[in-house]
């Protein structure tokens, strides 16, 4: 019994030691992170000098930059990570018309995760039945807001004029409170410094191309590395949050699907999660449905993160990226999940995908590799003709 009593607390003061020590890396990853988006902005700056809009004129074609988007996030499996480089691009000179359909490409590569983690019940046909619609009614709702949203983005541009505003007026009131005094530039500079001296040596643009690559490389890691960290912190509290909200209603679903993707920061980590569990039938498609809704808005909270770190005159367009990135999640549910006549139809697209699939198991290949690959390649070699 003694030897009980005093293992227990011994073993608890070692949890409590080892959970502090996994928040600390997690804020020096995030401050790594704001480090490593300042330094791709300032590798641009460098390479481009006042050229960057001639750099990227190949991707002019804002279906080639949608493109661009979804590939970037289905061979990386992060649109955390593809977001965080573009806000460091738009700081370096990338146009926020052609950054618009990247980031609306980044939320369709992103939803392959959950279709890959379907497979997993492709050995009972009605489990994977259930798995596979829930994963790719993600799928359906991103590629239906896209579809959507881009058109009327490129006629009307709502939401670079929606982010434009609201950029200009947090970055004027962090400017009125902060009475000129540059915090996140001091924050970041040593890290900065270290970043440039590191590829300093090299001679002309090639240091600045080094440093976007290093900046790229150290998105890459920070990422990955928060989401393994936080999925140990975090994962238990996020499947008691997922169980007890889920069933709750459309408006529960998709608040707890936006918590749990705040808490591990990665919106396909919160899809691996409800995956299995529709598959199980634990939950139903409709109850998945909002979830994942709730985890497409979760996931900008990185890009909103990475777009601290930049600092002078290119912070408005990288909150502005940022922003777009929020307001196109927000406005796609409002377009497409308020309006009773389009709401079922990413559910629908899903019903009839996971029905054609449980049929024909080849059929699940030819859609992940065409709609995330075949495809996209096909539409850039068609818009090349134009």
């Amino acid at each position: 019994m003694n030897l009980e009593s005093t293992a227990v607390p011994g073993t608890a003061d070692n949890s409590a030691q080892s959970s502090w020590l996994s928040w600390l890396l997690v804020a020096f990853l995030i401050y790594m992170l704001l480090a490593a988006v300042g330094a791709i902005g300032d590798g641009f700056k460098a390479a481009t000098g006042s050229n960057a809009k001639e750099l990227f004129a190949f991707a002019s074609n804002p279906v080639i930059a949608l493109i661009i988007g979804v590939l970037a996030t289905a061979l990386i499996q992060s649109s955390s990570t593809v977001t965080s480089i573009i806000v460091g691009m738009v700081a370096g000179g990338l146009p926020i018309a052609i950054a618009i359909p990247m980031v609306m490409g980044a939320n369709i590569g992103t939803s392959l995760t959950s279709t890959l983690v379907s497979l997993g019940h492709i050995r009972n046909g009605e489990e994977f039945r259930r798995a596979f619609s829930a994963a790719t009614v993600h799928d359906s709702f991103n590629i239906l807001a896209v579809a959507i949203l881009l058109p009327l983005e490129l006629l009307f541009r709502p939401l670079a004029t929606a982010s434009e505003y609201l950029a200009g007026l947090l970055v004027s009131d962090a400017s009125v409170s902060m009475s000129g005094m540059n915090f996140m530039k001091t924050l970041l500079a040593p890290a900065g410094n270290v970043l440039s001296g590191a590829t300093g040596w090299l001679p002309g643009i090639w240091s600045g191309v080094a440093l976007i690559l290093v900046g790229i490389g150290l998105i890459l890691l920070v990422v990955t590395q928060i989401g393994r960290i936080l999925r140990t912190l975090m994962v238990g509290r996020a499947m008691n949050i997922l169980r007890s909200a889920v069933g709750r209603g459309p408006a529960s679903g998709m608040a707890s699907g936006t918590l749990v993707t705040v808490l591990v920061q990665s919106s396909t980590t919160t899809t691996s999660l409800i995956v299995p569990l529709a598959g199980s039938g634990v939950f139903s498609l409709k109850q998945v449905y909002p979830f994942i809704l709730g985890s497409n808005i979760g996931t900008t909270i990185t890009a909103l993160l990475a777009a601290t770190a930049i600092t002078g005159a290119s912070a408005l367009v990288a909150l502005q990226i940022a922003l777009v990135h929020l307001l196109f999640n927000l406005l796609a549910i409002a377009l497409i999940y308020l309006l009773p006549f389009l709401r079922q139809l990413p559910v629908r697209m899903a019903e009839t995908l996971a029905h054609q699939a449980q049929r024909n198991k080849g059929y699940v290949l030819a859609y992940i590799g065409g709609v995330f690959f075949a495809l996209p390649l096909a539409m850039v070699g068609v818009s090349q003709l134009f």
